[in-house]
C-alpha cells in the first residue's frame, strides 16, 4: 500500500475515523448505559459493596478503580510510547490497546457483583485500552495534519466520534426500553397469568421486562467492543506505521520513555509558552475529566426521577443531547477560535464550566439536569478539541511528536487522578456527589487564572 501524503484528505479522514471506532466506549460505557447497569445491581436502600477488604459506597468504589486505572495509564504510556518511538511502530501500540478495551467491553457482559474483583477488571480493561491508545492516535495529529489543518481535523474527529457513538447508543436505546423487539423474553408463567391478580400481572410483567432490559444492556456492552474494534480498522489500514529505525526492543531501552519525558521537560523550561499552557491544561482538564467521568453516576444517585423506567430514558436521553449539541459546540468553537485565538476561547469555556459547578449543586429535577446536559454538550467537544489542538500548535519543530503528546498525557491521566480521587474521596466521606462537583469549580477558577499567564500566539494579538 503507497503512503499517503501528510495532509491529504484521504488520510486526515482516516486519522478522524478512529474517534468513530472508539467514541462508542465513552458513551455507552462511561456516560451512559454501564452506569445505569452499575446502578440497577444494588438495592435502593443498600448502595454499598465489600471489595478489595473495605466496604464502598457504590459510587465512590467504581471512582476509586477509575481514579486507578489512570494512575496505572500515566506511569505505563510514557514506558510504552518510548518503546515505540525506539523501534518505529506507534500503529501496533495503537492497535493493541484498542483490542484490550474492546475485549473489556466484552467482558462486561459478566459483570456482577458476586465476582467483584473480575468485574472490576474487565472495567479496567475497557478504560486502560481506551485512554492507552489515545497518546498514540494523538501523537498522530501532527504527523498527519499541518499546523493550519488541525484545529479544524481535531473538531473533525471529536464530532465524527459523537456522530457515530450516538448512532450506535440510539440502537442500544431500543433494545433497553423496548428489549420484545430485539427477540428478549419478557414472558411470565401461565399460573400467573390465569390466576394472578392484575396488580400481581402488571408486576410480574414489569419484573420480566426489566430483567430483558438488563440483559439487553449486556449485550450493549458487547455490540461496542466489536463495534471499536471493527471500525477501527480502516484507521490502521490508512495510518503509517511510524518512521522504522529498524531496532529491536532490549531491556535497555526499556524505560527510553521515561527519560524522553525528562528530555521533554528540560525542554519545557526553556519553552515559557508551552510549559505555562500545559500548567493551566493540568488544571482544568482535572475537573472536565472528572465530571464527564461521574455525570452519569451523578444524575443516577443525585436527581428525583419518578421511576427506574423514566430514569433509564432519562438519563440516556440526556446523554444523546450532550453528544449531538457537542457536534455544535466542537463547530462553535472552532470558528471561535479562529476569530479570537484559542486561549481567549479556552478562558471563555472554563468560565461556563465554572458556573456549571454551581448549578449542579442546587439541581434536583430531570428538567435541571437537561438543561445542564444541554450546556455541557456545547464546552464539553468544544474543550477536549481545543485544547487537544492548542498544545499541538505550540509544539516546538520536532519529530519526536510522541513523547510531547506523552507528556501532554501524563499530563492529563495524573490531573485525572488526583480530580477522581478527591471527588472520590469528598463522596465517600460526606455522602454526597454534590458537594463533590461543588469543589471541583476551584480547578477551573485556577485554570482560568492559568490561561491568561500564557504568552499569545502572533495571530492572538
Amino acid at each position: 500500500m503507497a503512503l499517503l501524503e501528510k495532509g491529504s484528505k484521504k488520510l486526515l479522514n482516516a486519522w478522524a475515523f478512529y474517534d468513530w471506532a472508539n467514541s462508542v466506549y465513552t458513551l455507552t460505557i462511561t456516560s451512559s448505559i454501564f452506569p445505569i447497569f452499575y446502578s440497577a445491581l444494588f438495592l435502593s436502600e443498600i448502595k454499598t459493596v465489600s471489595a478489595f477488604g473495605f466496604e464502598f459506597k457504590s459510587t465512590a468504589l467504581i471512582t476509586f478503580v477509575t481514579a486507578f486505572t489512570f494512575l496505572v495509564v500515566a506511569f505505563m504510556s510514557p514506558v510504552l510510547s518510548g518503546i515505540a518511538d525506539y523501534i518505529g511502530n506507534k500503529k501496533n501500540f495503537l492497535k493493541f490497546f484498542c483490542y484490550v478495551g474492546s475485549a473489556g467491553c466484552i467482558g462486561l457482559y459478566w459483570f456482577d457483583l458476586e465476582h467483584i474483583h473480575l468485574s472490576l477488571l474487565f472495567y479496567f480493561m475497557g478504560l486502560i485500552g481506551y485512554w492507552g491508545s489515545l497518546v498514540f492516535y494523538n501523537s498522530y495529529l501532527p504527523d498527519i495534519a499541518f499546523p493550519e489543518q488541525q484545529d479544524s481535523i481535531s473538531a473533525k474527529g471529536f464530532s465524527m466520534g459523537y456522530l457515530g457513538s450516538v448512532l450506535l447508543l440510539i440502537l442500544n436505546l431500543l433494545m433497553v426500553m423496548f428489549p420484545q423487539w430485539f427477540g428478549f423474553d419478557i414472558s411470565i408463567s401461565e399460573s400467573i397469568r390465569n390466576t394472578g391478580s392484575e396488580l400481581e400481572i402488571n408486576e410480574a410483567l414489569k419484573t420480566a421486562k426489566d430483567a430483558a432490559s438488563i440483559e439487553a444492556m449486556k449485550i450493549s456492552f458487547i455490540t461496542v467492543g466489536v463495534w471499536w474494534a471493527l471500525f477501527s480498522q480502516y484507521s490502521f489500514y490508512h495510518l503509517p506505521k511510524g518512521t522504522s529505525s529498524g531496532h529491536k526492543v532490549t531491556k535497555a531501552i526499556v524505560f527510553n520513555g521515561l527519560k524522553e519525558l525528562r528530555q521533554v521537560w528540560k525542554q519545557l523550561k526553556s519553552d515559557l509558552r508551552l510549559k505555562r499552557y500545559l500548567y493551566a491544561f493540568f488544571v482544568f482538564s482535572m475537573a472536565v475529566q472528572t465530571i464527564m467521568l461521574v455525570a452519569a453516576y451523578f444524575g443516577e444517585e443525585e436527581i428525583a426521577w419518578g421511576s427506574a423506567s423514566d430514569k433509564t430514558t432519562g438519563l440516556i436521553g440526556s446523554i444523546l443531547i450532550i453528544q449531538l449539541v457537542a457536534v455544535l459546540g466542537a463547530f462553535l468553537t472552532s470558528r471561535a477560535s479562529s476569530k479570537y485565538g484559542n486561549i481567549k476561547t479556552l478562558v471563555a469555556i472554563n468560565f461556563i464550566w465554572m458556573a456549571l459547578c454551581f448549578y449542579a449543586y442546587f439541581m434536583k429535577t430531570p428538567m435541571q439536569f437537561y438543561i445542564a446536559a444541554s450546556i455541557v454538550g456545547l464546552v464539553m467537544g468544544g474543550i477536549q478539541s481545543l485544547a487537544r489542538s492548542t498544545y499541538s500548535k505550540f509544539l516546538p519543530e520536532t519529530e519526536d511528536t510522541t513523547s510531547y503528546f506523552s507528556f501532554y498525557d501524563v499530563a492529563e491521566k495524573i490531573g485525572i487522578v488526583i480530580g477522581m480521587g478527591i471527588f472520590a474521596t469528598i463522596d465517600q466521606i460526606t455522602g454526597s456527589m454534590r458537594n463533590a462537583i461543588l469543589f471541583l469549580f476551584i480547578f477551573f477558577l485556577a485554570g482560568i487564572i492559568l490561561l491568561f499567564r500564557v504568552p499569545k500566539l502572533n495571530d492572538e494579538g
